[in-house]
């Protein structure tokens, strides 16, 4: 069983360690915890290891957040995985920090990732781990804080919540998204 991990995010040292980079920083918190490193590839970082029998395909697209949909749409192509079997990793406005959310489908809700994703896919059944990012921010700057870092007092817990998005990355490939969702989603 073959499963594509889409972590979504810019590249480019500006936007290291943003809350938009959320799903770049779950994809190399879990590379280094397993020794692995990512290759610069066709529209992505790309790397894979075993998992209880599971073949985990990881990318990081270089195509930069507007345009995610065209690495996932060739990877998908390129390593034959099935739309099931796809989770893209992506920060959430709408919910609090602290928050994780499993879904197997879902509106893109105006991030422009999983919009073009949506639109490369022509429908939105892809499961997406959603990561809260919290939306304390004024009106008319959601771009500047989402491409801000995080405030110290939320750095703290960081570590814990991409601990956890990584053992529901795992959950996804080995249990599914109904019972990761049972299990993760609170």
């Amino acid at each position: 069983m073959k499963y594509l991990i889409v972590g979504l995010g810019n590249i480019g040292p500006e936007y290291v360690d943003t809350r938009h980079n959320i799903g770049f920083m779950i994809l190399d918190e879990l590379a280094r915890q397993e020794g692995l490193k990512f290759y610069n590839m066709r529209h992505a970082y790309y790397t894979e290891y075993q998992y209880k029998s599971r073949m985990l395909h990881l990318i990081k697209p270089t195509t930069y957040m507007n345009l995610s949909g065209k690495a996932l749409n060739h990877w998908m192509k390129e390593l034959k995985i099935p739309k099931e079997n796809v989770l893209v990793l992506v920060d959430d406005l709408a919910l609090p920090l602290g928050t994780l959310r499993l879904k197997p489908k879902g509106s893109a809700a105006g991030h422009n990732g999983l919009k073009h994703i949506e639109q490369v896919l022509g429908d939105n059944n892809y499961a997406r781990l959603r990561f809260g990012i919290s939306d304390n921010y004024p009106k008319g700057r959601q771009v500047d804080y989402v491409l801000s870092g995080f405030d110290d007092d939320e750095k703290p817990e960081l570590p814990a919540l991409i601990d956890r998005s990584i053992e529901m990355i795992k959950a996804f490939a080995t249990i599914g998204t109904e019972l990761t969702m049972t299990k993760f989603n609170k």
